[in-house]
């Protein structure tokens, strides 16, 4: 993937160097590897287990599929992280998920609908890539609204292990 601009932001690609720093807890390298200062809670395992939910083992195997998409948003002007957007992986039957987070003091600004939004443009881009799917729980009032901004419509629900319905969004070409 491409380094991707937007108006506010700049989409920088996550390689593996740069997950391995973050899985690692070491922000210092983490910080070199991408010329950015990565925001001040960041790496915590609560960042691990929601924006990274793979294994550094898949992702070694082959880092060209794991981390397909996957980019770190920085403001445009400013070398500093203020979030991410990841893919579940280059997908194989031509559906992209997709997953966004931005940092928790600048949320409410559009940022994660802009960055997202790149994001799924890129995708829908892509040789093999049919629609990218989102999917959130009925009470995250935040994420719905960033999904329904991209123009996704929901086609399915389906239950998560532990917390119960989850609602699926898609975009098509």
């Amino acid at each position: 993937m491409p380094a991707l601009v937007t108006e506010r932001l700049r989409l920088i690609p996550l390689t593996l160097e740069m997950l391995e720093a973050v899985l690692d807890h070491d922000k210092a390298r983490a910080e070199a590897l991408a010329g950015a200062e990565l925001p001040p809670a960041w790496p915590n395992d609560q960042l691990l287990d929601v924006g990274f939910p793979f294994s550094r083992s898949a992702a070694r195997v082959a880092p060209d599929v794991r981390l397909w998409g996957d980019s770190l948003v920085l403001l445009r002007d400013e070398p500093r992280i203020v979030g991410s957007v990841v893919f579940h992986g280059r997908p194989s039957d031509g559906v992209a998920e997709i997953g966004y987070s931005i940092e928790e003091r600048l949320r409410g600004n559009g940022l994660a609908t802009e960055a997202t939004r790149a994001s799924t443009v890129w995708a829908l881009e892509q040789t093999g890539i049919a629609a990218v799917q989102a999917t959130t729980f009925p009470w995250n009032f935040a994420s719905l609204g960033v999904i329904r901004k991209l123009g996704m419509q929901q086609i399915a629900t389906r239950e998560h292990d532990t917390l119960g319905e989850l609602y699926v969004f898609e975009r098509r070409r």
